[in-house]
């Protein structure tokens, strides 16, 4: 039996790219968290109150993995990998949500990235047969 290879386009294939450039937008926010970078905002009585640097590392592990899941979700399209996306986007846009008092607008941006990457996976590829 020989098998196929399932074709990626429209909302998946938007998703998957969605995904590989969020993921590496977060992917240097954790970078430049880590290096203590001066761009970021320092609050005081925030009730998350991890350090920058542990918000640096939660950050680049969680865009590592968001940008390893959208190349394997272009390359295969597989409907785990559609599961995987949308629970990834679902932790990056939590994390993103609980940075807003860090960097505001890159928490924004990222965070509306998230919410598009999860619309475009439930969203999916529909392909309704027509009976002629």
């Amino acid at each position: 039996m020989a098998s196929r290879k399932q074709t990626v386009g429209g909302w998946t294939a938007f998703a998957a790219v969605l995904m590989i450039f969020g993921g590496a937008m977060t992917l240097l926010e954790g970078i430049s968290a880590i290096a203590k970078d001066n761009v970021f905002v320092t609050t005081t009585n925030y009730v998350f109150s991890f350090n920058l640097t542990g918000w640096g590392w939660i950050h680049l592990i969680l865009g590592l993995v968001i940008l390893l899941a959208g190349i394997a979700l272009l390359s295969s399209g597989a409907s785990w990998a559609r599961v995987v996306g949308v629970i990834l986007a679902g932790l990056s846009a939590l994390a993103n949500f609980l940075w807003i008092p860090h960097y505001p607008f890159w928490a924004i941006v990222v965070l509306a990235i998230d919410i598009f990457i999860i619309w475009a996976l439930c969203a999916g590829d529909h392909r309704h047969a027509v009976a002629v």
